[in-house]
């Protein structure tokens, strides 16, 4: 199949989400990041906050139908000897705009048309004169390496990030009676335990239902994240907007839930969750002060939400298969998980004076 790329300005949000469900009905279980819940809820976020908006890709058939969808950010990137012009993949190109954060990234593709639209991905990004470096963020790394990559005329393929996404199998737990903490390291089973029992009440794991006390949850967690993190996505306006919207349209048909984690009556923490294609994956938390030297919330919330997961079925009646905390290297997600994916970050370049200086100032510092 040979389809033909168009690039095109957002013009009509209305249209382009009519354009991107009809792909997305007919895609083989497409990334959650890659669904119009996340794309729908972060373009929206972006307009609000008058942001760079990025260009639709369309790959179409030769009737005019289409195949595959991507967004386009483009702008320009500071490097080490000047700005150069850059192209984004689902990305815009501004740090506040992505703040959400791009992982499982790709292309959204009819199934059965994935290699054909990969390869005019890779015209279209080819015949663009307009760029030099062409950023793929959260590209999953399989045995064979993503055909996003093979873009004609690139200088050098940058690996700039690898990082797992730790997870946790919810059918060994289920293999486990329900008992997530007999599949962990000696030490992690016992931080928990410690911090279980200092806490002295059992723990108690409720969805937040209904717009007001959704609202009031994301508020909620605004607050307890304040002052925790050296770069805290909670107290950025667009980010919170952006959170916002995405809970909302995911609540309507329960791929996106916000889990409030209680013990004795009060709050331990908030889970902001992803529920899709048999797969939960926690994407933002928020939790209470520790209540005593051995206390430990966001350990005890993510135990009781992975035995909350492992007991509950999914829409189709099918049991969740895994809880996934995503991209990252923090320390508790190893020690919570029993396997990760990886994710890799990606800078495609082109031959520029200023990346070619670049490249030879590295080589010789590395020598």
């Amino acid at each position: 199949m040979a389809l033909h790329a168009h690039m095109e300005p957002i013009s009509d949000r209305d249209a382009l989400a009519r354009r991107w469900r009809a792909v997305e009905e007919q895609a083989d279980t497409p990334s959650f990041f890659l669904r119009w819940i996340w794309v729908g809820s972060w373009l929206s976020a972006l307009q609000a906050a008058s942001l760079p908006m990025p260009d639709i890709l369309s790959m179409r058939d030769e009737g005019g139908t289409d195949i595959a969808l991507a967004l386009i950010g483009h702008g320009s990137v500071r490097r080490k000897l000047g700005h150069v012009p850059a192209l984004w993949l689902n990305e815009c190109g501004d740090a506040q705009g992505d703040r959400p954060y791009m992982e499982y990234n790709g292309l959204l593709v009819k199934a059965g048309a994935e290699d054909a639209a990969a390869r005019a991905f890779g015209g279209a990004m080819g015949r663009r004169r307009d760029w030099r470096a062409l950023y793929i963020s959260g590209l999953e790394e399989k045995a064979v390496p993503s055909p996003l990559l093979a873009v004609p005329g690139i200088r050098r393929r940058k690996m700039l990030d690898r990082s797992p996404a730790y997870y946790v199998d919810l059918n060994a737990v289920r293999r486990a009676d329900g008992d997530h903490l007999s599949l962990l390291s000696a030490n992690s089973r016992s931080q928990i335990k410690r911090s279980l029992k200092a806490e002295g009440v059992g723990l108690v794991v409720m969805p937040v239902r209904g717009e007001a006390d959704i609202i009031a949850a994301l508020a909620e967690m605004a607050l307890l994240n304040i002052g925790r993190h050296h770069d805290e996505a909670w107290e950025d306006t667009f980010f919170r907007d952006f959170a916002r919207r995405l809970v909302l349209a995911g609540a309507d048909d329960g791929s996106v839930e916000i889990l409030c984690v209680t013990a004795g009556g009060e709050v331990l923490g908030y889970l902001l969750n992803f529920l899709w294609a048999g797969r939960v994956m926690n994407y933002q938390s928020a939790f209470a002060p520790p209540r005593g030297p051995h206390s430990k919330p966001g350990l005890m919330a993510h135990v009781a939400a992975i035995e909350h997961y492992a007991r509950r079925v999914s829409d189709n009646g099918k049991p969740w298969g895994r809880y996934s905390f995503l991209a990252g290297k923090d320390r508790y997600k190893q020690s919570l998980s029993t396997n990760a994916d990886m994710l890799c970050w990606w800078v495609l370049e082109r031959r520029d004076i200023r990346l070619e200086a670049e490249a030879l100032l590295r080589l010789l510092l590395r020598r």
